[in-house]
């Protein structure tokens, strides 16, 4: 039996030390083994410095139909073949296309490919066809450990399934701030030991399923004013409060074993002062506070650095290489990949970053591919897609989260359930999102499959105001109103707000003594719009599956069970929601 050299068994017992056994994972799940580690030590020995250099960087990618001779996969293919890019984060697309495109780059790598992507709500937040989850907030509402877990665990199977190994989720972000434009929903709430239980639950049915959860975004997102994909946000809170809240999700999620954290794009003065300085690009953040203090030995992943929180104050190679002197280990999708290699091994030719730097990261990354199996197989079978992807009993979870999260919070008068006492009922429908003029459309049906003569209207935020005035006549000639508003949770949007022309019709119709319900397919801080609403529903999403359960619900098909993860300034506390059982069968 050969005999390791001094160096590579001080190599060995480095890798081993990077990813200590973690309380959520069992014997044999996502453990590295003693191969595993000479793969990641052979693999990094052999690789120059340009390799080192790619390895750290990941590029964006869309799970959507490319012909082989596409301009889109040729850039691609070129990534990962010459560039060496260590990894892909996928965007939105279809089950079959995002399982053959992982299989296609995996084939041009030369070392396997961490494939990564944003599965907040499930594999359906992403690809269309997988299984769909409410948001986090909706868990808060449901509060249950066993929902986080399921949805964990659903997301890890199907993901793996599709070539997918990693999931920039959960979000650990608490939502103390009702203003935030980017967190909201995506938060389980503003509670930081609720946040820490579930989001735990969550990671550790990734984990134990071969997935790699991602705490996100550290050290907190949930108290700013400012999406960080258009500008660098502040968190004005001093270290205390940091401390007790920002932070105490991240330490429970560390102490767990989280195999991965992500950095947000926020400046934190109480912690580093230095003016216009991102924690993506703090070392004081991300080496003294989560290395150090949290002893954080997992991958440290960026978030996305083109957005504009760092696009507006570095150019890409140089906040490449500000993230990884910061203490980070992988950059994803920097706005230039090209000039973010071509900078870190720069930065390491002229001696301003170490060799050893980037050694550390490149052989955490190596360790984490081969806890994953990549070394051994990193291509998926698509003939097994069906059997996996959105099979009954994940629907069934996901079904039960939807139900268990929908929260009455008021019903003065006992409006809901609506029966044949509701008489004749208009049901309208309020997106305060350009292009969003049938939004709840899946809604109205429902609707409109209960009560065929339902009257029924549709708005966007540009809808004219003559129109609108018009569906609020129809509405006031009927004995009941229901109201469904929508405004999307998206990057770059800065606001999460209602249009204002909408908020004055909500507050017109509730004020008309006309039984009438409002639904927010969104915020649930839409109510302080409308204070006086006699009768108000969180249904904290907007999807498909939401607006079924609501309208069933709203029908009393469907119980409320559900209490608010956050409160209403003003109105509710936390932890308010008014029971109301299920009164008859859906239809």
């Amino acid at each position: 039996m050969k005999t390791l050299s001094a160096r590579r068994l001080s190599v060995l017992v480095l890798l081993a030390g990077l990813f200590p056994g973690s309380a959520f994972l069992p014997e044999g799940d996502l453990s590295i083994t003693p191969a595993g580690l000479r793969w990641a030590a052979r693999t990094l020995s052999r690789m120059s410095l340009e390799e080192k250099a790619g390895q750290l960087l990941m590029v964006r990618a869309a799970g959507r139909f490319l012909s082989a001779d596409s301009e889109a996969l040729a850039n691609l293919e070129s990534l990962v073949g010459d560039l060496k890019v260590g990894g892909v984060v996928f965007f939105a697309g279809q089950v079959f296309e995002t399982a053959w495109l992982a299989n296609r780059l995996q084939e041009r790598a030369k070392i396997p490919l961490l494939m990564s992507s944003d599965y907040e709500q499930g594999p359906g937040f992403r690809v269309e066809g997988a299984t769909s989850f409410p948001p986090l907030m909706a868990l808060g509402a449901a509060d249950s450990e066993e929902l986080a877990y399921q949805m964990g665990r659903i997301t890890a199977v199907e993901g793996r399934a599709m070539g997918i190994h990693q999931a920039l989720a959960p979000v650990a972000d608490v939502n103390v701030n009702p203003l935030n434009p980017i967190i909201n929903t995506r938060s389980v709430g503003e509670d930081p030991g609720q946040v820490g239980r579930l989001t735990r639950a969550f990671v550790r049915g990734c984990q134990q399923h071969g997935m790699v959860g991602t705490a996100k975004h550290f050290p907190g997102h949930g108290d700013t004013d400012i999406d960080t994909h258009l500008d660098l946000a502040v968190v004005t809170a001093d270290r205390e409060r940091l401390e007790r809240i920002e932070l105490e999700p991240f330490r429970r999620l560390v102490d767990a074993g989280v195999l991965s954290v992500m950095t947000g794009h926020l400046s934190v003065p109480a912690v580093d002062p230095t003016p216009g300085r991102p924690a993506t690009l703090s070392p004081v953040l991300l080496t003294e506070v989560l290395r150090g203090q949290l002893k954080f030995r997992g991958l440290i992943v960026t978030d996305a650095m083109d957005m504009g929180g760092i696009t507006k104050l570095f150019p890409p190679g140089e906040a490449a290489v500000l993230a990884v002197e910061a203490g980070a280990d992988l950059v994803l999708l920097p706005a230039d990949p090209n000039e973010a290699a071509r900078a870190l091994a720069e930065a390491v030719r002229s001696g301003r970053i170490p060799e050893r730097r980037i050694d550390s990261s490149v052989r955490r990354i190596l360790a984490l591919k081969a806890r994953l199996g990549l070394n051994k197989k990193r291509f998926v079978d698509l003939e097994r897609l069906p059997e996996i992807i959105g099979r009954e009993d994940h629907r069934r979870w996901a079904a039960w989260a939807f139900e268990q999260s929908l929260t009455l919070v008021k019903n003065e008068g006992g409006i809901l359930p609506f029966g044949e006492k509701a008489g004749k009922i208009a049901v309208l429908s309020l997106s305060s999102d350009e292009g969003g003029t049938f939004a709840g459309r899946i809604f109205v049906q429902e609707v409109l499959k209960r009560r065929k003569d339902a009257m029924f209207g549709y708005a966007e935020a540009f809808t004219d105001r003559r129109k609108i005035e018009t569906m609020a006549e129809s509405a006031r000639q009927a004995d009941a109103i229901l109201i469904a508003l929508f405004s999307r949770l998206e990057d770059s949007k800065g606001t999460v707000g209602l249009n204002p022309g909408h908020a004055e019709l909500v507050r017109e119709l509730t004020s008309s003594g006309k039984a009438t319900a409002v639904v927010s397919f969104g915020s649930p801080y839409f109510l302080k719009e409308f204070p006086d609403a006699a009768c108000y529903i969180c249904a904290y999403r907007s999807s498909p599956e939401a607006q079924r359960t609501a309208a069933a619900a709203v029908f009393g098909e469907v119980g409320f069970l559900g209490r608010l993860p956050v409160s209403l300034p003003g109105l509710f506390h936390r932890g308010h929601g008014l029971v109301l059982p299920a009164v008859k069968a859906k239809e």
